[in-house]
């Protein structure tokens, strides 16, 4: 499965590695979740920190924690 936002906060980090290290885990746990399709709820908002908010829990994550706000703004719109 793919994660795009997974894949996003990678690429601002730089690399995978760079990401696990931000998150003080190995990068197979990384991988892990790529191969799944999910980021662990629990780890997201540390993503969305490390990343200094450019991927966010929402982006992440949206079956546990909503669509962003900004989103649901805009619909109403």
């Amino acid at each position: 499965m793919k994660n795009a936002a997974l894949n996003k906060a990678c690429e601002v980090m730089g690399t995978q590695d760079a990401l696990a290290s931000a998150l003080k885990i190995r990068s197979p746990s990384i991988s892990d979740w790529r191969k799944r399709g999910k980021v662990p709820a629990e780890r997201c908002l540390s993503i969305e920190q490390v990343t200094g908010g450019q991927v966010t829990r929402h982006d992440l994550r949206p079956d546990v924690f909503g669509a962003a706000a900004t989103a649901a703004w805009q619909e109403a719109g």
